[in-house]
């Protein structure tokens, strides 16, 4: 068995549009390279297409030598001779082979044909490698004497670019085969991932198949609209492409034939029946100029124009509880570990976190009440929850909100004073109001528990969010008017002043404040939302400034925050009507940031302060008080507090790790200094 410091000569055959790729990573890593295919003309266009790109990568400064260094150690074999046999150079070049990496087209049997030629004339040491997306590894080594030495080696397009591969072993693979193959990844400045077991779609396209397929079953059924199912991949989910997107610029006629092929192979999915259309009429999408949108010209991609206030109208967990019910599955069967599973979703497909993170942030039980849902309304059997995630919900393991998933987060924290509960995830702390029988009317006592507990959340190194939400059936219907029976003119002005001291608290908290609304946010209520940073509303809440219907007006800034936040003219009438507006009038106004179903209320607030926990501390109090104290002065004084907040950013250890991240291409992790 070679071992990866002897491999000197590489041969890639195929030169396509993989074929080439693989070919120039492995001419930057320094090796040998002999690239072969079927007819000159496909190898000089390979070669120019490499030019390119060296030349590209050079310009950016990623290429440390020059293009012709690089270019000078690929050459060129012709492997067929005009009656289809294989020619006596394509044999030399195999002889003096320490690793081959095959990219031709998905064909079983021109694979298997290929690699009982390589079988007989490289080396016995000779690693030979697959880049195959869909056919078995174990089918392909059958063909040779080898099977040991016979291994998946899946890159991505293009492969100069992507930093994942898949390392697939066979059923006969060995150990020595698998190690030296992800070493050598690591040489070509990879990082891999290795599928333990030959299993259809390996890791990326099973767990991509289903989430393209589950879409696409939800949009057939009419459940949702495409832009509506693209707009929440993209705006909620953050994945770089929606789903018929991504499915019109990849080509939907490869999705159609690689779930085909994953699907003869055993792979539990029942074709959308939109994907079959499309490709039966030959919409592959941007290639034909048609496919789930329409495009300009056939082959010219212009982005779809997917409105931003379509997200949300299909719930985000429904479209990724498929994806997270298949990664459960790889695991489950021991497929590849959960750290493997998260890195190639994260390098292989773009996303922002790894599915695993994805159900944890969301909880499991959703994960499992989505899938339920998904199997009753679609009729899809295979939506059926893995027992992994059953054995979950029945132990507790919910993610994020219990402390403890597919990830441990440490224990969660419950707080229980007379009128607020704490729940303390790190690195969140929720702060609820806690009078539900009284729909957590603001008593004195409530305020001054409030106040304490955001001083003690200031100072935990541990918190980086805060989310204030209501118990019970409100968010806070306003003060408790009861509390205050026979005070003082002078009493109310104390407690006025008190009232104002703690929303100035909030406004000026050095750490963001999310305000989770539903049921009624009135009076003093939606004057302690408006000190928050972001609100976001339940449907079928209910805002308003009713203080008037009383003989008084708003005493905790609702006069002065109110018109700074929606146009003065509906803050007046308001607050001399003293109505009250739903959800839906208050985003059209400005005075929520976001209005969704009341079962997706705290996974929104959860999802969007891990999103804003994420981000550096220092940066984000910063931020804050350029806006709030910009904005209660004039712009002169704004700008130059920006600039002072801007120049003090520079020293600090944030600022380093950010850029430093950037530059390598990582995801930073900022500590606050």
């Amino acid at each position: 068995m070679v071992k990866v410091e002897d491999i000197k000569t590489i041969t890639v055959v195929g030169a396509g549009t993989m074929g080439h790729g693989i070919a120039e990573v492995a001419a930057m890593a320094g090796y040998k390279v002999y690239l072969v295919d079927i007819k000159q003309e496909i190898l000089d266009r390979a070669l120019e297409k490499i030019k390119w790109s060296l030349s590209k990568l050079y310009e950016k400064g990623i290429l440390r030598e020059t293009v012709d260094s690089v270019m000078s150690r690929i050459t060129t074999v012709v492997n067929l001779n005009p009656d289809g046999s294989y020619t006596e150079e394509f044999a030399k070049i195999l002889a003096e082979t320490d690793f081959m990496i095959e990219a031709i087209i998905e064909r079983i049997d021109l694979k298997q044909q290929l690699f009982a030629f390589a079988d007989k004339h490289a080396p016995p040491h000779a690693i030979l490698a697959t880049n195959t997306s869909s056919l078995p590894i174990t089918e392909i080594a059958a063909a040779t004497n080898r099977p040991e030495n016979v291994v998946g080696m899946h890159f991505f397009n293009p492969p100069p670019l992507m930093p994942l591969v898949e390392i697939i072993r066979g059923e006969k693979t060995s150990d020595e085969t698998v190690e030296v193959t992800v070493a050598l990844a690591k040489k070509f400045g990879k990082q891999p991932v290795v599928v333990k077991k030959d299993v259809p779609g390996f890791i990326v396209n099973r767990i991509l198949g289903r989430f393209i397929n589950t879409a696409c079953h939800i949009v057939h059924k009419g459940l949702a609209t495409i832009e509506e199912v693209d707009a929440t991949v993209k705006y909620i989910l953050g994945l770089p492409m929606g789903v018929f997107e991504l499915s019109d610029y990849s080509g939907i006629d490869v999705f159609y034939y690689v779930f085909t092929a994953m699907k003869e192979r055993g792979f539990n999915i029942t074709p959308c029946p939109l994907l079959k259309e499309k490709f039966e009429k030959k919409e592959y999408g941007m290639k034909t100029g048609k496919g789930f949108y329409t495009y300009p010209e056939p082959g010219k991609y212009v982005r779809p124009k997917i409105p931003k206030e379509l997200a949300g109208k299909v719930d985000p967990v429904l479209l990724l509880a498929p994806a997270v019910n298949e990664a459960a599955w790889l695991l489950e069967n021991d497929v590849a570990t959960k750290e493997d599973i998260d890195k190639a979703v994260k390098l292989g497909l773009g996303w922002p976190k790894g599915v695993f993170e994805f159900a944890d942030e969301y909880g499991i039980d959703k994960i499992v009440e989505a899938l339920n849902k998904l199997k009753t309304d679609l009729g899809l059997e295979e939506m059926e929850p893995q027992p992994l995630l059953l054995k979950m919900v029945e132990e507790g393991r919910l993610g994020r909100k219990t402390g403890k998933g597919f990830y441990e987060y440490g224990e969660v924290e419950e707080i229980k004073k007379k009128t607020i509960l704490v729940r303390i995830e790190k690195p969140i702390a929720w702060v609820i109001l806690n009078r539900p029988k009284k729909l957590n009317a603001l008593s004195p006592e409530l305020l001054k528990e409030l106040g304490e507990t955001l001083d003690e959340l200031e100072d935990n190194p541990d918190v980086r969010v805060v989310i204030l939400k209501g118990e019970g059936r409100a968010f806070s219907a306003g003060a408790d008017v009861t509390a205050f029976a026979g005070v003082t003119p002078i009493d109310i002005a104390k407690f006025s002043r008190r009232f104002q001291e703690l929303t100035l608290k909030m406004q000026f908290y050095t750490k963001p404040i999310i305000a989770a609304l539903h049921g009624y946010v009135l009076g003093g209520g939606l004057e302690i939302a408006m000190s928050t940073d972001i609100r976001i509303a339940a449907e079928g809440t209910m805002l308003g400034q009713p203080e008037i219907n009383l003989g008084f007006i708003p005493g905790a800034g609702g006069t002065q925050r109110l018109p700074r936040l929606i146009p003065r003219g509906h803050a007046k009438l308001l607050i001399y009507t003293g109505d009250m507006i739903p959800a839906e009038e208050a985003y059209k106004l400005g005075l929520v940031e976001k209005v969704v179903p009341p079962e997706r209320l705290e996974q929104e607030a959860r999802a969007l302060a891990l999103k804003l926990a994420e981000k550096p501390p220092l940066a984000l109090m910063a931020a804050k008080y350029a806006i709030e104290y910009g904005l209660e002065s004039n712009i002169w004084a704004g700008l130059a507090l920006e600039a002072h907040l801007f120049g003090l950013l520079f020293s600090t250890e944030d600022v380093i790790e950010g850029v430093t991240a950037f530059l390598e291409k990582r995801k930073p992790k900022f500590k606050g200094r």
